[in-house]
């Protein structure tokens, strides 16, 4: 078997290729606890607010942060309320992946997994249901392709010819892979927390895309995205009430989701400046 001499051990785990996740803050648990608070005062319901403070910890590679995280949402809920909310991390970090990639989402699912309490994690769906078969790949793309039309509308199919242009298999990767494998929520018997929804679905790509900086025509594209989710009313078979919903969608609704995506970057991202200034 191959090895890795010491030195090349050495240069894989330099400090300066921040090798590692990000650790949790001291203050997370009191931000998030403020988000939520802030959240249910606009009937704005534990799903879309967890979602989003998921999506933005997941993009910050802060496995640490996602288990205060749940721990906050789930604290005197119950056992059930707790599994609901792990399934939910878990979904919304699947869908992390058409966004930020496989690695981050890996390694945050991971540590995520071994801080949950044995009861919750025993309890977790273990069946797959994102698995392509003859009978239901036409299903899956068409799901991808309703997904996409409501984001993009009225500019979905130019969109796809201009993909196109860049690459011919990156609108066909996009629209039947992300969109109609992630994002779009499969056809399957109902589990607590795993249903994202329309509207969950934006807020986790506005989180993401804010998170990551530097995306501001996709960050832009999915907002407008969440707006239409209220106009098409594709809102309605989704698990966040209506009032919340129109507040989410509204000027005031997603400015706070920026802020407090903004707030959540800004604390796990001190917490990595400060851990690379000791070493």
């Amino acid at each position: 078997m191959s090895k890795l001499s010491a030195a090349l051990k050495a240069l894989l785990h330099a400090p300066s290729s921040h090798p590692g996740t990000t650790p949790a803050p001291k203050n997370i648990a009191q931000l998030f606890r403020k988000i939520g608070e802030h959240a249910e005062k606009n009937q704005v319901e534990r799903p879309a607010w967890l979602a989003m403070a998921s999506a933005a910890t997941f993009t910050m590679n802060s496995p640490d942060s996602l288990a205060i995280l749940h721990h906050e949402a789930s604290k005197d809920k119950g056992l059930k309320e707790s599994i609901k909310h792990a399934e939910l991390i878990r979904e919304v970090g699947l869908k992390c992946i058409g966004l930020n990639g496989i690695p981050r989402t890996i390694v945050c699912l991971d540590g995520l997994h071994s801080q949950l309490p044995d009861e919750v994690k025993n309890s977790l769906t273990t069946t797959p249901s994102r698995t392509v078969t003859p009978a239901n790949v036409e299903d899956t793309k068409a799901r991808g392709r309703q997904l996409w039309d409501s984001i993009y509308r009225p500019h979905h199919t130019k969109l796809i010819d201009k993909l196109a242009m860049y690459h011919p298999d990156l609108p066909v990767w996009i629209v039947d892979s992300a969109y109609g494998m992630l994002f779009a929520d499969p056809d399957r018997q109902p589990v607590k927390g795993q249903q994202v929804g329309r509207v969950l679905t934006s807020i986790v790509a506005i989180a993401c895309l804010r998170a990551q900086t530097g995306v501001a025509p996709q960050l832009m594209s999915h907002v407008f995205g969440l707006k239409k989710a209220m106009n098409d009313e594709t809102w309605k078979n989704d698990v966040q009430n209506e009032i919340g919903a129109k507040w989410l969608a509204s000027d005031s609704g997603i400015t706070w989701i920026l802020e407090s995506v903004d707030q959540i970057t800004h604390a796990i991202g001190e917490s990595k400046t400060n851990r690379q200034s000791r070493i």
